[in-house]
């Protein structure tokens, strides 16, 4: 059984006399926010504005994982060594299933296929796709991707996939509702296996913590399915956040359209007949037991649940902030290093019950002062980060708007940062978009017009207006220092013309970037790796927190407590119901 760290416990590493029970077996990394190995050089490098650059080493890094299993070399590990077969077999390796090499095919499991589990499987289709889960044969996705792969074995059960087949897949893709993600990813990373999870990651902080600290104690490449993170416009605009484009940055806004989906309604009563196809118990998985309901409409595809709309549920859901923050956050989260906030407080807009989240909330996050180390431009033996020193910055998030039952997702698109921080915005498109970020700094302003940072603005303090962030001479000047994702379709800029500016292929970059990590065993080459997206997964669903608490949360991260809160808790660890539970 794997080691469990529970929420409000001390650390082993720096309280020995704490209570055995009690610990949360997290490595040193996690409870002392220090870094392993020698410490950060600092940078020769001025930034361009206000960005304070230190010796110290502090910043977020994750907690213990879940024991580990005993050493081996499984086939996955085995890619990209096939000239060294003769010579593993003579140390007593395993026999290979069949000889491997960097060009060797993955095999693939995919649970989840249907909706975002159709593009994530196809995403892997230059791989060998050998198995497909979902719990409903009546979709029309069950059709489409059977006859697509053919020589994939099918299953309903995930469990039943992966104790049959264990030993025959490389890798995991998990594209289920929130609510299941962690079940399926941590069963599956138990085997070793590597883990490609769709955003949100996990439904609970606490899920998120234990997938991040398994994954970095297993060393597993790992990929959570926030496909901006692909793109170079994201990358480049994290660079130009951390040298001090904009100088420091004490207010973030991001916004965006969700829900598009049925929010702010209570359970209904009575029950219908479950459909053949749909296996409901394993649906419903550690979520407690409730009765099927069918479509609200006669001859309607969608039943009060499932395929799409469990995203509003409380149960199955994270709402909107858990299904979009992962992308509209993912920009300045990684430019400003965001750690633990210190509070948040969250606002619904219209009704916010026990079941499902409102139409609308404005939500106030506030990350303290913090420093953390950053990739130099030109990496050597002793020198790879340099410090750099953040003011504390709030982030206000926006969803939805007020209610409005005429409108889809119940709401009137109209929760929005105030209209004096957006005039630009607005002289520049001609409307305030219904997604975006804005990012001010003392020396200027960010603006992403886009769910995911792959295409942003820059205005500089003196500036007229916003420049695309290409064009911007400012810009040019900082240089790259973050890995570029091979597999994207690069923009182009062709007499001050940018083309293909988001990119246009970020979906399956994404997934490219995680197959080749596998094949070349580097868990690092993966930009949204559990140990980098679980934490912006924690942060987001605090969000939740508050909204169900209903008031604001004073949070201590490294311990997992709201401690002005207590009735907190059972947001933050899910009771899973009998006979499910972590792996």
């Amino acid at each position: 059984m794997p080691t469990v760290f529970t929420p409000g416990a001390r650390c082993s590493f720096t309280d020995t006399d704490t209570d055995p029970e009690a610990l949360c077996q997290a490595t040193s990394a996690s409870c002392t926010r220090g870094e392993k190995g020698r410490p950060g050089l600092t940078s020769h490098r001025t930034p361009v504005y206000a960005c304070r650059v230190s010796n110290s080493t502090d910043q977020p890094t994750p907690a213990a994982a879940p024991e580990e299993t005993r050493t081996h070399v499984s086939r996955r590990q085995f890619l990209g060594t096939g000239s060294l077969a003769v010579g593993a077999l003579a140390l007593g390796a395993p026999a290979l299933v069949r000889g491997q090499h960097l060009n060797s095919k993955l095999n693939i499991a995919c649970v989840g296929i249907s909706g975002k589990g159709r593009s994530d499987t196809d995403s892997c289709a230059s791989e060998t796709i050998v198995a497909l889960c979902d719990v409903d044969t009546g979709s029309d996705a069950y059709a489409i991707q059977t006859k697509k792969y053919p020589d994939a074995k099918f299953y309903k059960d995930y469990r039943q996939m992966l104790e049959q087949m264990g030993d025959r897949i490389d890798a995991v893709t998990v594209s289920t509702p929130d609510h299941l993600h962690a079940m399926v990813a941590t069963l599956a990373m138990s085997k070793n296996k590597a883990v490609f999870c769709q955003k949100p990651l996990t439904q609970t902080i606490y899920e998120a913590r234990y997938l991040r600290t398994m994954a970095v104690k297993r060393k597993l490449v790992t990929q959570m399915g926030n496909q901006g993170s692909a793109a170079d416009g994201l990358r480049r605009g994290v660079e130009c956040i951390q040298d001090g484009l904009i100088g420091q940055v004490h207010a973030v806004h991001v916004w965006t359209n969700r829900p598009i989906w049925p929010q702010a309604m209570d359970r209904p009563e009575g029950t219908d007949p479950v459909p053949a196809t749909l296996e409901w118990d394993t649906w419903i998985g550690p979520a407690p037991m409730r009765p099927y309901k069918g479509p609200a409409k006669p001859g309607g595809k969608q039943s009060i649940y499932e395929p799409f709309n469990w995203r509003g549920w409380q149960d199955f859901g994270t709402g909107a902030l858990g299904d979009m923050a992962c992308h509209t956050v993912n920009m300045p989260f990684r430019g400003l290093e965001l750690g633990y906030p210190t509070e948040i407080e969250a606002v619904p807009l219209g009704t916010m019950n026990t079941e499902t989240y409102p139409v609308g909330s404005k939500i106030r996050f506030q990350f303290p002062a913090r420093t953390a180390k950053v990739a130099v431009e030109h990496p050597h033996l002793f020198h790879h980060t340099r410090s750099v020193q953040y003011d504390p910055v709030t982030l206000w998030w926006y969803d939805g708007g007020q209610p409005d039952t005429t409108a889809r997702g119940g709401h009137d698109l109209s929760n929005k940062p105030p209209a004096e921080l957006t005039a630009d915005i607005q002289q520049m498109l001609g409307k305030v978009p219904d997604s975006g970020c804005l990012i001010l700094g003392e020396g200027g302003t960010i603006f992403s017009p886009d769910d995911y940072g792959t295409n942003w603005y820059v205005k500089l303090k003196g500036d007229p207006a916003y420049v695309q962030y290409l064009l911007h001479p400012a810009v040019a000047r900082i240089p790259e220092r973050v890995p570029r994702n091979p597999f994207v379709t690069k923009s182009t800029v062709t007499a001050g013309t940018v083309t293909n500016a988001g990119n246009g292929n970020n979906v399956n970059a994404h997934a490219m970037e995680w197959l080749t990590a596998i094949k070349q065993g580097k868990p690092e080459m993966c930009y949204s790796r559990f140990d980098v997206g679980a934490r912006l997964v924690e942060i987001m669903l605090l969000g939740c927190v508050s909204l169900r608490a209903g008031q604001m949360i004073q949070w201590d991260g490294p311990r997992m407590v709201a401690t002005n809160c207590p009735a907190a808790a059972k947001y933050i660890r899910r009771q899973d119901r009998s006979g499910w539970a972590l792996s």
